[in-house]
């Protein structure tokens, strides 16, 4: 019969048992170890990383900008009506006068449009000759008639002051007085209604006069535009200056208010600095300013501030205060510096490329021996291009690193080699 074996001890003291658990706690130490390797300090080459000391005493606060230097005055030509370019006569770069052709442009139905324009005020001309002479005949006839009419009252009045005299002589009879009488009364009202005629024919003949010369005042103004679109086709610099660009090419069809050219003066011209929106809120007009223009450096003020970002950055307009280095020219590449104050006894320090003013981030500072850098927490204050302040976590002399240091983000002690 089969007989029952009874059970040696627990079953984690069985050998099998006993494997499975050290090999457990060795997979844990394992782990453990290297989740400790993981989490050990990196290292970096101190001669690759941008390490700056803190600074006590003055801040010079400045905006460090570049850009261009432009022409104060610039004038876009465009085309005043379509046309087909038939030649250009000057090359960009020339010197141009006000009256200096630029383009020759053409468009025959312009050319006729003109030709229409001048004999239709040929024929309003002459329209307001023949009214004049017509009207002034008529009137001749007017007054010829009111002068006969005139006569024959004057002739009737004397009848009837003779008729009078007669009359009290016994001479005539009261019929014949009376028959006298009624023709001089007759004879003055057709005077005067004659005299009226005459008067109302002046009236109407202004009129009719002022009618005739607005048709052709009308057809001179339309002559008149005519006759400017047609010399627009010879396409004239306006101003004196620099020819900057040319921007049509014979044969080129171009519509009306295409741009065809600009013309700049080269002896007046401003900086346009491209400024970084984060410093922008700073500036003000009139503000102090210098330019680079690589062959001198010229003194200037600011003169405008564009409302506008685009791209991260404000368009500010310096002007010259006295004369620019010899070889400046438009589009000449300068850097600017405008000049915001000072700050007295203040901690400043190497503007790392991330820090913006009024805010706080973390930076590496270097211990005394050099070796190892700490995180530490740095709130900043106002700000330069270059510089910024400092107004906790670091004091003057205290070491840091201001390179990107985005992929240690996860440690807090860099060592250096």
């Amino acid at each position: 019969m089969d007989i029952a074996k009874a059970r040696g001890g627990p079953a984690w003291r069985r050998p099998r048992n006993l494997w499975i658990v050290a090999a457990a706690l060795a997979l844990s130490a394992l782990a453990w170890l290297l989740s400790g390797l993981d989490r050990a300090a990196p290292s970096a080459a101190a001669r690759d990383l941008w390490i700056d000391a803190a600074r006590h005493g003055e801040m010079l606060r400045e905006i460090r900008a570049v850009g261009t230097l432009v022409p104060r005055n610039t004038r876009w030509i465009t085309a005043r009506a379509t046309a087909t370019v038939q030649d250009v006569m000057v090359e960009p770069g020339a010197r141009v006068e006000a009256d200096t052709p630029i383009l020759r442009l053409a468009n025959p139905e312009l050319e006729a449009n003109l030709r229409r324009a001048e004999a239709a005020l040929a024929g309003a001309e002459a329209d307001v000759l023949a009214t004049r002479t017509s009207l002034r005949s008529q009137l001749l006839d007017q007054r010829s008639q009111l002068a006969q009419v005139e006569a024959e009252w004057r002739i009737a009045e004397v009848r009837a002051q003779a008729n009078e005299r007669a009359h009290a002589a016994g001479v005539i009879s009261a019929i014949e007085l009376r028959q006298s009488q009624i023709t001089d009364v007759q004879n003055r009202e057709r005077s005067d209604i004659e005299r009226q005629r005459v008067d109302t024919f002046r009236e109407n003949m202004a009129a009719q006069l002022q009618a005739a010369q607005a048709r052709r005042d009308e057809a001179a103004s339309l002559l008149a535009i005519a006759r400017q679109q047609v010399e627009a086709l010879d396409v004239k610099a306006g101003i004196g200056g620099i020819l900057q660009q040319v921007e049509a090419e014979a044969g080129q069809q171009v519509e009306m208010g295409a741009m065809l050219a600009r013309v700049a003066r080269p002896d007046d011209l401003i900086g346009r600095l491209q400024v970084s929106e984060v410093l922008a809120k700073d500036l003000a007009l009139d503000l102090p300013a210098t330019v680079d223009t690589r062959n001198g450096v010229a003194e200037a003020r600011v003169s405008r501030i564009d409302p506008a970002v685009v791209d991260g950055s404000v368009v500010v307009d310096v002007s010259f205060v006295g004369g620019l280095p010899a070889g400046a020219r438009p589009d000449l590449s300068v850097e600017g510096r405008i000049r915001l104050g000072r700050l007295e006894d203040v901690v400043s320090l190497a503007r790392p490329p991330l820090a913006v003013p009024g805010s706080a981030s973390s930076l590496f500072v270097l211990d005394a021996d050099g070796r190892t850098a700490r995180r530490v927490r740095v709130r900043y204050g106002a700000a330069s291009s270059d510089r910024i302040e400092v107004v906790e976590g670091l004091g003057p002399g205290d070491r840091a690193i201001l390179s990107d240091t985005s992929q240690w983000d996860d440690y807090d002690v860099l060592r250096l080699r």
